[in-house]
């Protein structure tokens, strides 16, 4: 079965002042749907072809088209679900316990996420990762992402 675009889980002006509406159309129209397209080409034919993307990203050594375009079509996958145009709000519960714990504070945190992706050269990713029973941040160039073999 082919990897299919996701739709957006709300419209496209959603997250205005934010994100603007056109961004958000070439970002998943175009950029999503490019990873997309071109994910379901570098696996046809191939032992990948039928996998889920976690089990393609965690299996190995990629070829350079897989790796990008399954990290493309994974990480904007992800991206999409984590904003809201309700959302935001200070963390509650264990995550807020966890990020005070390893992070000092909430800013601290966000001073740690803002600086990985500030100085990430090129194009890549910040991530919020558990790593041995802790958070940390971490980035990743170009369309990787902690899930893949050799990151982290």
């Amino acid at each position: 079965m082919a990897f299919k675009l996701p739709d957006l889980p709300y419209a496209h002006d959603a997250l205005e002042p934010h994100i603007d509406a056109r961004t958000m159309e070439i970002h998943h129209g175009k950029h999503h749907a490019g990873y997309t397209s071109k994910l379901n080409a570098a696996i046809e034919g191939t032992d990948l072809e039928g996998k889920s993307i976690e089990e393609i990203l965690t299996s190995g050594t990629l070829s350079a088209g897989v790796r990008n375009n399954g990290g493309g079509f994974y990480n904007h996958s992800i991206f999409w679900n984590v904003m809201s145009p309700n959302g935001g709000g200070a963390p509650s519960g264990d995550l807020a316990a966890a990020i005070d714990r390893d992070f000092g504070s909430l800013e601290g945190f966000k001073e740690a996420f803002s600086n990985a992706a500030a100085t990430q050269f090129g194009s890549g990713w910040a991530w919020l990762c558990a790593k041995e029973g802790k958070l940390e941040v971490c980035s990743t160039p170009h369309q990787d992402n902690p899930i893949m073999n050799g990151v982290g």
